[in-house]
């Protein structure tokens, strides 16, 4: 499949730098890539409603560090394929995987935000060997997820856009209506008080309207909610009390609106290994686009910590 708006999604990074962009073939599907640097894999996963360049600040710090740092896209969004199906969570953290094996590599550290995190989580409990360290920004671990969901009414306020994405198509109009104006709001109001630049938004709105993306982008969280009381969701749920037995950073934003410090905090039950929680005062649901410099530092500093859990 040929990418259906090259110039929305291969873009340069800021102040010009140049990244070099290609696709990898994974798990029956093919997945556009942004790389920079060489050393050991640091593969970076996006969130909604956003695709690679989120990651752009950390692409950069990541590589003068001394790392080899790829953002994907997640599957139908960006430049990857748009697939018919594959959107629930253990398929796509298969992508994630194959990705890194398709990129030669013997394993990775896996840095995950918002449904990147969720599938971060996913690989680290189903394929272990391939995930080296974990971080996860904006996320709690899927079980956390899904009790805050049933149990915490001021959670499920806050999720309330994933309520909202259960209607058939409404949701793939609105997030495309006016070129995208809704993604654009969803950006800002979820940030805390460092409002993305116009630019950035746009971008964020370009992407979204790329053909089949909105509907590719709310497919995941259909299968989250949908699944809740279906054999093949609890048996997912079931599968995800593996612990996770690699060294986690769990990163949040003290004024988060879409999920909430208490709904992410905790999530260390489920790991069997090191575990460091960070909350990033005054920063929302994008931390590492809010204050890129800091979260970079924190990231890097505990990548190269060989006892990160000091």
């Amino acid at each position: 499949m040929t990418d259906p708006a090259p110039s929305a999604v291969r873009l340069d990074l800021p102040h010009g730098q140049q990244v070099t962009h290609r696709d990898v073939a994974a798990n029956g599907a093919r997945f556009h890539i942004a790389e920079l640097g060489d050393g050991p894999l640091v593969l970076l996963l996006h969130g909604f409603p956003q695709f690679w360049w989120t990651w752009r600040h950390q692409l950069v710090a990541l590589a003068d560090a001394g790392y080899r740092a790829v953002a994907m896209d997640l599957r139908g969004v960006g430049g990857s394929d748009r697939t018919p199906r594959g959107y629930d969570p253990a398929n796509l953290a298969l992508d994630v995987t194959g990705v890194v094996r398709s990129l030669g590599e013997p394993d990775a550290a896996l840095v995950g935000h918002d449904l990147g995190g969720y599938l971060a989580w996913t690989a680290a409990a189903m394929r272990p060997k391939l995930v080296r360290r974990l971080a996860v920004v904006s996320m709690p671990h899927p079980r956390r997820w899904r009790a805050a969901m049933l149990r915490d009414a001021r959670q499920t306020a806050a999720s309330s856009y994933i309520w909202g994405f259960q209607r058939p198509w409404i949701p793939e109009r609105q997030l495309t209506a006016d070129d995208g104006e809704l993604v654009g709001r969803l950006i800002r109001d979820w940030s805390g008080p460092r409002p993305p630049e116009d630019e950035t938004v746009a971008t964020y709105r370009r992407a979204m309207c790329i053909p089949s993306t909105a509907h590719c982008s709310v497919e995941p969280y259909r299968w989250l909610v949908r699944s809740l009381a279906r054999p093949d969701g609890v048996q997912f749920y079931r599968r995800m009390k593996r612990p996770v037995r690699v060294p986690t950073l769990h990163l949040h934003g003290s004024l988060d609106p879409v999920t909430r410090t208490r709904s992410a905090a905790g999530s260390g039950e489920y790991v069997e290994a090191p575990y460091r929680w960070r909350l990033f005062d005054g920063l929302g649901h994008f931390p590492h686009e809010e204050d890129p410099a800091a979260f970079s530092t924190e990231l890097i500093n505990w990548l190269k910590d060989p006892e990160p859990d000091r």
